[in-house]
């Protein structure tokens, strides 16, 4: 009989632990798809409360104020219905570990006292009976915690790991070297790019743009023209051909050496929302304060900030929204000028302009690069019309190249869309 009842006893302790491990795995999966909900709808309540306070301008131009509320309570409800339902699954879940628990240890009590009152157990092997139970449970208690808690935590991990193991498009070859200019001169060699293999975008450009010369590159919408630019600074390598600086190949350099020899004045020059003088000195890191007032008097936006009533210290507001159109863009011209690349490109950097403000600025352009290197991208025509060379782009071809009376006198594509223009602003 003892025997019996040895074997009961392993029995109920096997079908306890077997029954606990399948309920802790089973609901704590269940748990984890309700946690991938419940992350899911916080993620789209933030950035539906992130668009409509940056987008706050568009918010008030249609009176989409209560809009945007509604959709954003709409998300957090369904965060606040996952929240639950995960909260509920939790208490679910303890209170089955503890059912599972509770019930071994009672049905083992009960075979131990029947031993006991058949005289096959002592007082004392209750006892023992009893505190082995409690050795066995506590630790299977704890394990199942550790198990539920580090699901959860990876759960809420999940996008971070996402988005650490997607390869990066553009790497850094092993024995990559430092970019050494001496001059920048720029060469593309039978380029093909396309975004999308069943799309390209560039189809064999071969361009050579000499050290020191400004080159400016125009064309139609989808021609290619700001592809151009994001290869040059290696968002994005070449599928075929070469892009070469000094004649290096971009690829063969490091990203670093690289950026660092390039400056960028972009169509939106976008500023932190911080004070003027960082944003400048955000073209070197370390810049002494009398060097970012001397490229702000390069830029000449020197005498505005200085009239401002806390000078450089002024904020300028989320992406710069207290400063103008004109203000802002000069500042981005400082900060490129504190940084002083050999190489400039410029992506249509005053097409967002007025034409007053634009010609200012067209000035200081010009003066900045003096000495460097310089890519012009452009769709007001009259902005590069004293540029070394034109070049016209059509679906990813150069089509036209050469100075802006040469290519007036071709009455070619580049005449089309001057004259096209010079119409459009007469009408205007």
């Amino acid at each position: 009989m003892f025997y019996l009842f040895d074997f009961s006893y392993l029995a109920v302790v096997f079908v306890t632990i077997g029954f606990y491990i399948w309920f802790t795995f089973a609901v704590t999966e269940w748990r984890v798809k309700i946690r991938k909900v419940m992350n899911e709808q916080d993620t789209d309540a933030n950035q539906k409360a992130i668009d409509s306070l940056l987008n706050f301008e568009t918010v008030k131009y249609f009176g989409a104020e209560k809009r945007e509320a509604d959709r954003y309570d709409t998300a957090m409800k369904a965060y606040a219905e996952a929240a639950v339902k995960t909260n509920y699954s939790l208490a679910f879940l303890n209170f089955g570990q503890s059912f599972l628990i509770t019930s071994g240890l009672v049905i083992v009590m009960v075979l131990a006292a029947m031993g006991v009152q058949n005289g096959a157990l002592t007082v004392g092997d209750f006892v023992m009976v009893n505190a082995y139970m409690i050795q066995i449970t506590m630790p299977l208690n704890f394990l199942g915690t550790v198990y539920r808690e580090i699901r959860q935590a990876l759960i809420d991990m999940g996008d971070m790991f996402e988005l650490l193991e997607q390869p990066a498009e553009v790497v850094d070859k092993p024995d990559a070297k430092v970019l050494n200019v001496q001059g920048g001169h720029l060469r593309l060699e039978g380029v093909h790019f396309g975004y999308d293999a069943a799309r390209p975008i560039l189809r064999g450009i071969t361009l050579d743009v000499p050290k020191g010369q400004t080159v400016a590159i125009v064309g139609s919408s989808g021609s290619g023209k700001s592809t151009i630019g994001r290869l040059l600074f290696r968002f994005y390598d070449v599928t075929d051909g070469a892009l070469t600086i000094d004649g290096q190949d971009v690829r063969d350099v490091t990203q670093e050496s690289l950026h660092a020899q390039i400056g960028v004045v972009p169509q939106d020059t976008v500023l932190f929302n911080d004070t003027v003088r960082y944003n400048i000195g955000y073209g070197r890191a370390g810049a002494t304060q009398s060097q970012i007032e001397a490229a702000a008097k390069a830029a000449r936006v020197h005498d505005f900030i200085s009239s401002l009533p806390d000078g450089y210290e002024t904020t300028v507001g989320e992406r710069g929204l207290k400063l103008s159109g004109g203000e802002k863009q000069r500042v981005g011209i400082a900060r490129t000028l504190l940084k002083n690349p050999p190489i400039l490109l410029l992506d249509e950097a005053t097409s967002a302009l007025d034409t007053e403000t634009e010609r200012e600025i067209q000035t200081e352009l010009k003066a900045m690069g003096q000495g460097r290197t310089v890519v012009t991208i452009a769709h007001r025509l009259s902005t590069i019309a004293d540029a070394d060379r034109i070049v016209v782009l059509e679906d990813g071809i150069i089509v036209e190249q050469g100075t802006h009376d040469d290519l007036l006198a071709r009455d070619g594509r580049y005449a089309h869309l001057w004259n096209r223009q010079v119409e459009d602003e007469a009408a205007a």
